[in-house]
C-alpha cells in the first residue's frame, strides 16, 4: 500500500471520533508498529495543527509519520553500532539532573520570590551604572508628517508644524486626519532616528549630523511632501534615556535577586546538611 492511502486511512483514523479502534493496555490507540515501537493516535493528534486544510493536514501526518518511523530505525541501529553507552548513560543522567534542578528552582523563585521591581530600584541602578546605557544609534522627538502633493493649505502645514504650540499641534492632527498619508506625532517619548528616516526619502552622507544640525527639514519626491519637526535629539554614544532603559534594568534586577536568592537556598542547604553530618569528607 502506498504511503499516501496509508495517509488516508490513517488520517481518517484520527478524526475519527465515533470509531471503535484497538487500544493497548495503556488506553492509547496504536495507529503505526515499526519492529515493537508504536506511534500512538494520541500522540499524533497532540502535534497535529489546529485550522490545516484537509489536504495541508494528510501532508502533514504523512511527514511527520514517516519521519517517526526513520528516527526509530536509525536509533535501533545507532544502538548496534555503538556498544559502550556509559558515557551516553552518564551525559543523559547529569542531563535530567540539570532539568530537575532547572523546574526545582524555577518553582521555588515563583512561589518564594517577589518579581515586582520599584521605579526607584530600577532609578538608583541606573544612576550607579551610567556607562551601561550607551545609546548604539541617535534618538529624536518631534513630529511627522506625510502629504500628496496634491495636498490643501501646504502654507499652513509649514507654518504649523515648525510651531512649538499646543494650538498648531491641534490644527496639524485635526488637518492630517483628513489630508495625512500619514501622521506621527512624539513630542513626548523618544523614537529610533532610523525608525523616521525609513519614511522619508533623505539622502546625506551623515543623517545622524544633519537632523542634529537641521531640526526642520521639508522634502519631497514624484508623489508626496514629507515634513520633519526634531522637538529634541540624542547622538549615538548619549546616555540613554531612563524611560527607555527601564525594561532591561528590570530584567538585571530580577535575574540578579533570583541569582542570589538561589545562592542563598544552596548555602541553606549545604549548612544544614553539614550539621547533620551527612557530608563526609574521606581526606
Amino acid at each position: 500500500m502506498c504511503m499516501r492511502t496509508i495517509g488516508v486511512l490513517l488520517l481518517s483514523l484520527l478524526l475519527c471520533t465515533a470509531c471503535t479502534q484497538q487500544r493497548d493496555r495503556k488506553g492509547l490507540t496504536p495507529l503505526v508498529e515499526v519492529d515493537g515501537n508504536f506511534l500512538y493516535k494520541e500522540d499524533l493528534k497532540a502535534v497535529l495543527p489546529v485550522g490545516m486544510s484537509k489536504d495541508d493536514s494528510l501532508l502533514f501526518v504523512e511527514h511527520y509519520i514517516r519521519t517517526w518511523a526513520e528516527d526509530v530505525l536509525l536509533y535501533q541501529k545507532a544502538q548496534t553500532n555503538i556498544p559502550d553507552n556509559d558515557e551516553i548513560d552518564r551525559l543523559v543522567e547529569n542531563y535530567r539532573k540539570a532539568l530537575i534542578m532547572h523546574a526545582y528552582q524555577q518553582e521555588l523563585v515563583s512561589q518564594k520570590l517577589s518579581g515586582e521591581i520599584t521605579d526607584a530600584e530600577m532609578e538608583n541602578y541606573y544612576v550607579n551604572n551610567k556607562t551601561l546605557f550607551r545609546l548604539d544609534s541617535p534618538l529624536i522627538k518631534g513630529l511627522f508628517i506625510k502629504l500628496p502633493l496634491t495636498a490643501p493649505q501646504l502654507s499652513n502645514v509649514r507654518k504649523w508644524y515648525k510651531e512649538n504650540t499646543q494650538e498648531s499641534f491641534d490644527k496639524l492632527e485635526k488637518y492630517s486626519l483628513q489630508n495625512a498619508v500619514k501622521y506621527d506625532y512624539f513630542h513626548n517619548k523618544w523614537v529610533p532616528m532610523t525608525d523616521v528616516l525609513d519614511l522619508m526619502p533623505l539622502e546625506v552622507s551623515n543623517p545622524e549630523e544633519y537632523l542634529n544640525r537641521n531640526r526642520e527639514v521639508e522634502l519631497k519626491d514624484t508623489a508626496f511632501w514629507y515634513f520633519l519637526k526634531v522637538s529634541d535629539f540624542l547622538p549615538t554614544g548619549g546616555e540613554e534615556p531612563l524611560e527607555m532603559a527601564k525594561p532591561r534594568i528590570k530584567d538585571i534586577l530580577i535575574n540578579s535577586r533570583q541569582v542570589g536568592f538561589m545562592k542563598q537556598v544552596k548555602s541553606d542547604l549545604y549548612q544544614r546538611a553539614s550539621d547533620k553530618k551527612k557530608i563526609i569528607y574521606y581526606y
